[in-house]
């Protein structure tokens, strides 16, 4: 189990880099504003969604104690993140608020990840 735990880890980080990895690619064109949401930025964003759901399915199911405050709160930034990549990704522009949003928001959920304890 420990394996197929640490597989979908990775696949989540694997996720939140390709997430975050489009936000970073797009700072200068934020800047010029002309930034848009790159397709890497929906699929690292479903791929977080899904890998996210898998994990807590997974650690439950090893008895392992689960935070449900803190997963509900990655989850409901999760779906903000998704709902705003997903409406604005066939548009050639993004506001320049609407794209610094998902990036703090993306970068919110990993600290929240990595400090919540």
């Amino acid at each position: 189990m420990d394996v197929l735990i640490h597989l979908f880890v990775g696949l989540h980080i694997i996720g939140i880099a390709a997430l975050l990895g489009g936000f970073l690619t797009q700072m200068k064109a934020m800047g010029q504003g002309t930034a848009r949401f790159v397709p890497g930025m929906l699929h690292g964003a479903l791929t977080m969604l899904v890998t996210g759901v898998v994990l807590i399915g997974l650690n439950q199911a090893d008895d392992h104690h689960l935070d449900n405050i803190k997963l509900g709160v990655k989850l409901a930034l999760l779906i903000v993140i998704l709902g705003l990549v997903y409406v604005k990704r066939d548009e050639e522009r993004v506001d320049k608020g609407v794209f610094g949003l998902v990036g703090l928001l993306t970068m919110a959920n990993i600290f929240i990840a990595v400090l919540w304890t």
